[in-house]
């Protein structure tokens, strides 16, 4: 029987693959057709739209774990998932391709990153977030999506069709009907969420039957399933030369994971956690300022850059694992 369980956890976690690869092609093709019919650079929608869309599961696992008086889960799920989202996310994906990065993503979106990063650390410093607090950071974030979605046009593209610039969207060109790019756009996010979901609940049945214990799930397993959908929606929109859309969903999430899936944990129930918590928010201001640093330096990140952040993320599972590290 558990050795049927097992195999049953395995299979679904190579179906939720293909799921997470078909519902990220259809996202991204929807959201950059939506993307250019609306005036809004590729830049903007994948900050604001594809970055909300795709953390939607931090925001459940978080939220459930406030409620259910676990703040280290609601804790760890959000750190753990920021530094799994540059770290691997990222690494893997410059490997892919060496990703040249816009100006207003570094100068204006990396010092946003790295002023939330440091705002979610100094309210959790005292290894607690109160309603008042979370609501800052509701409010921060809400004022930043309000910016970007204020100053996102982009005129110059907003006439193009997928054709004339040159968008690999066959795949669904050919679904013609009324309303289809939001149909697409809601089946793919949908696809990529359920997904995720079963992912992560495959992997943590895994894991408890290898005695793996909660806190080290909820840092690494869960974290890394709670952001498949970012990993995935990134690479295939890498793949597809949709840089905007791929790298700003890795900082868009990461933003809202810090302000919003944080600050509605703490405004639903105020959470407490303990000390070894602190470790792993020390490790993402690493993580996060070297990135920032990394990008604003050069503009873009290579492939050597990226597999040393990758390496980093999998030294850091391999340590927590071992418990070595919380």
């Amino acid at each position: 029987m558990v050795g049927s369980g097992t195999a049953v956890q395995v299979g679904i976690l190579v179906a939720t693959v293909g799921g997470l690869w078909i519902g990220a092609r259809l996202l991204v093709d929807s959201v950059v057709r939506l993307a250019r019919r609306f005036g809004l650079s590729e830049l903007t929608i994948g900050l604001t739209i594809v970055a909300a869309g795709t953390s939607t599961p931090e925001l459940v696992v978080t939220a459930d774990a406030a409620l259910a008086d676990l703040g280290a889960i609601a804790v760890g799920n959000v750190v753990g998932s920021n530094i799994y989202n540059l770290a691997f996310i990222l690494g893997v994906v410059s490997l892919v391709r060496i990703i040249p990065i816009e100006r207003s993503l570094v100068h204006r979106d990396g010092v946003v990153l790295v002023a939330s990063t440091l705002l979610g650390a100094a309210v959790m410093f005292d290894r607690m977030v109160v309603r008042v607090e979370g609501a800052v950071l509701l409010v921060s974030f809400v004022a930043y999506t309000a910016y970007l979605l204020r100053t996102g046009a982009d005129p110059s593209d907003a006439d193009l069709s997928p054709e004339k610039e040159g968008i690999p969207t066959a795949l669904t060109e050919r679904v013609t009907f009324r309303g289809r790019d939001t149909v697409l756009l809601v089946l793919g996010l949908a696809v990529v969420l359920v997904s995720g979901d079963l992912m992560v609940g495959a992997a943590s049945t895994l894991a408890r039957a290898a005695g793996i214990p909660d806190s080290v799930i909820g840092g690494t397993i869960v974290a890394a399933g709670t952001s498949t959908p970012e990993f995935a929606v990134s690479l295939v929109a890498m793949q597809q030369g949709r840089l905007g859309v791929s790298v700003g969903n890795v900082v868009g999430s990461n933003v809202f994971n810090v302000l919003g899936v944080l600050g509605v944990a703490a405004v639903v129930r105020p959470l407490s956690f303990g000390s070894v918590a602190l470790e792993s928010i020390a490790w993402l201001i690493v993580v996060t300022v070297v990135m920032v640093a990394a990008l604003w330096t050069g503009r873009q990140l290579s492939r050597p850059e990226g597999a040393l952040f990758a390496a980093s993320e999998a030294g850091r599972w391999v340590l927590g694992l071992l418990g070595l590290v919380g």
